[in-house]
């Protein structure tokens, strides 16, 4: 039985990492994304994920050094929507194909809860916020860019945009905060609504 340790500081020596079948760091990711959705980040514990996914504590901390870096790891292998792969040759197709995904996330409440938790989570932990913007919403942006360079390549958009660096901002705050201000979950009708209503208009607005 492996004993129970915390992660090496800069003076002892480090943890071997150990290899983990691919199955096992399924499990041991859908406890953590399980605890997440039920508890928040905030009240999950290294013990708890051990105890869920029948492991130890020190096959995590092997793994992951601490529960930042596992949950930013599970989540990058649940994350229930990405859009970096989005390219369908038009503009507006590629903004209603994240609503079709998003919307297909509203419907799962374990995803909802779960980004929900980490949202708040960030606010209370600066390095958890800035770890999750590098390895889960930076490529995201990133793809959101390139999105609108196509765009304006294919003459659908002037390429001095002044909406163009908010839409990152338009997107998440439609898929995040219509149950906080409608009591509803963002489905892909809501958000169809939202970018012909205000997300293409701001875009095709000319600049000032």
């Amino acid at each position: 039985m492996e004993r129970n340790v915390t992660p090496a500081s800069d003076s002892e020596p480090r943890l071997r990492r150990s290899r983990l079948s691919p199955e096992r760091e399924i499990e041991l990711y859908n406890a953590t994304i399980e605890l997440l959705s039920e508890v928040g980040y905030e009240a999950m514990t290294m013990d708890a994920v051990a105890a869920r996914a029948h492991s130890s504590k020190a096959t995590l901390y092997r793994q992951w050094q601490g529960k930042p870096g596992l949950v930013i790891a599970a989540l990058k292998h649940h994350k229930p929507v990405t859009i970096v792969d989005i390219d369908t040759g038009s503009l507006r197709d590629d903004l209603y194909e994240i609503a079709r995904r998003h919307g297909t996330m509203a419907h799962t409440k374990q995803d909802a809860a779960l980004m929900s938790g980490m949202t708040h989570a960030v606010r209370n932990d600066a390095e958890l916020g800035s770890a999750l913007r590098t390895a889960l919403v930076e490529p995201e942006n990133e793809a959101l860019g390139r999105m609108l360079a196509r765009a304006v390549e294919r003459g659908e958009l002037a390429a001095d945009v002044p909406a163009a660096r908010f839409l990152p901002h338009l997107i998440a705050g439609a898929v995040f905060f219509r149950e906080m201000i409608d009591g509803e979950l963002a489905d892909e009708a809501y958000l169809r609504d939202v970018i012909d209503s205000v997300i293409l208009p701001a875009l095709q607005a000319p600049a000032r």
